[in-house]
C-alpha cells in the first residue's frame, strides 16, 4: 500500500471522486458535457493533489498541495450547486455529494493546521510521532 493510501483524507477524497463519477454519468445531454467534465475533474483533483503532495520532500510542500486540494473542493462545491440549480442532479445526489465534499474540506483544513504546527521544511509525517 502506498503511503498516501493510509491517509483518511485521501480515502474520503477518492471515494468522493468515485461517487461524483457515478452521478455525473447519469447527467444526459451534450449541453451539459462541460459541467460533467468540470464536476469530475475537480473531484479527481482533490485526491490527486493529496497524492502529489504526499510525495514531496517537506511538510511545507505537502501543505502547498493540500491547499490546491482545498481549492478544488471549493470548485467542486460550486459545480455541484450549479448542477442542482439547473436541475440536472437529483436532490438526494446533491445532498450526499455536498456532504462528502464538506467532510473532505474539513479534513484538509485539519491536516493543514496540524502541518502548520510542525517546524518548516521537515519531511512529511502525518501519522504523528511513534512510540518506541
Amino acid at each position: 500500500m502506498s503511503d498516501f493510501e493510509k491517509l483518511e483524507v485521501w480515502q474520503k477524497a477518492h471515494a468522493l471522486s468515485l461517487c461524483v463519477h457515478r452521478v455525473t454519468a447519469r447527467i444526459r445531454g451534450s449541453q451539459y458535457s462541460s459541467l460533467r467534465n468540470q464536476l469530475f475533474k475537480s473531484a479527481m483533483s482533490i485526491a490527486a493533489n493529496i497524492v502529489e503532495g504526499r510525495s514531496q520532500k517537506s511538510e511545507r510542500e505537502f501543505a502547498r498541495f493540500l491547499g490546491y486540494a482545498l481549492h478544488s473542493s471549493t470548485e467542486l462545491e460550486h459545480h455541484l450547486i450549479v448542477a442542482r440549480d439547473i436541475e440536472v442532479m437529483a436532490e438526494n445526489d446533491f445532498v450526499s455529494l455536498i456532504s462528502q465534499t464538506i467532510t473532505v474540506r474539513k479534513m484538509l483544513y485539519g491536516l493543514l493546521e496540524r502541518l502548520s504546527e510542525s517546524p518548516p521544511d521537515t519531511p512529511p509525517d502525518v501519522d504523528g510521532p511513534t512510540s518506541s
